[in-house]
């Protein structure tokens, strides 16, 4: 099949999802993930009519997306793989949205970068809720720290829109669902607290769980192989 016909795949289980979970139809978003896939695949899902994208690597992401969204200022790109602070410069520099941001010293530094470019940037907090996951805030205290730096003012050039995670990679659904049940109740409970805050991005799901996340909460899903198809990791 096609990255149309892929995209279109998709779309349709969102939709049923949707329904399913007694949502409004195109309350969730849909990002696809092009990492290891080369810009003529970007520009394929792009005539098809997809926006928004999510990359891994800054240095990959870099030396493809700003020809991309020069051409076509309709391109958005997220990070959503961990990031080194000695890559926020570059990453700042095209992204318009870190996902992976799971602790105070990057905010600071992305704050800091952000401030040099005279541009805001919107960022999720990702949270750990999956065993095998290496990345995310481990504790609601640490995430809070972070929340409270953003809720007083010290970094104007962020906003916070809400937070990510990843599921466990298993097959056990029940375990796959915990996680995102985490997350949401998480996401409420600072909401709840956090009022002067846009806290409202769930971004949970990809190609194998999507629908589980939707039913869960989830408003941003991130689907890549389900897309573009298996990558070419040797590259």
């Amino acid at each position: 099949m096609s990255i149309k016909e892929n995209l279109e795949n998709i779309r349709y289980k969102i939709s049923q999802a949707e329904k399913k979970s007694g949502r409004n139809e195109g309350s969730v978003k849909l990002m696809a993930v092009s990492k290891f896939h080369p810009a003529e695949a970007v520009v394929e899902a792009f005539d098809a009519g997809q926006f928004l994208f999510g990359e891994n690597r800054v240095q990959e992401a870099s030396e493809k997306f700003p020809p991309l969204i020069e051409a076509h200022p309709e391109i958005n790109v997220h990070m959503i793989g961990q990031l080194q602070s000695n890559k926020v410069k570059k990453a700042v520099s095209f992204a318009s949205c870190i996902q992976s941001v799971d602790r105070l010293d990057l905010l600071k530094e992305i704050e800091k970068q952000c401030a040099k470019l005279e541009r805001t940037i919107k960022i999720l907090f990702e949270v750990h809720t999956g065993e095998e996951s290496k990345s995310g805030y481990e504790s609601e205290a640490l995430l809070r720290e972070s929340i409270e730096a953003v809720a007083k003012g010290d970094l104007p050039h962020i906003i916070p829109c809400g937070f990510m995670t990843m599921a466990p990679f298993t097959d056990d659904e029940k375990l796959i669902r915990k996680s995102f049940i985490t997350l949401r109740e998480l996401s409420e409970k600072l909401r709840s607290e956090y009022t002067n805050l846009p806290l409202t991005e769930l971004s949970m799901g990809m190609s194998g769980d999507f629908e589980i996340a939707i039913e869960e909460g989830s408003t941003l899903v991130r689907v890549g192989t389900a897309i573009f198809g298996e990558r070419d990791y040797s590259k």
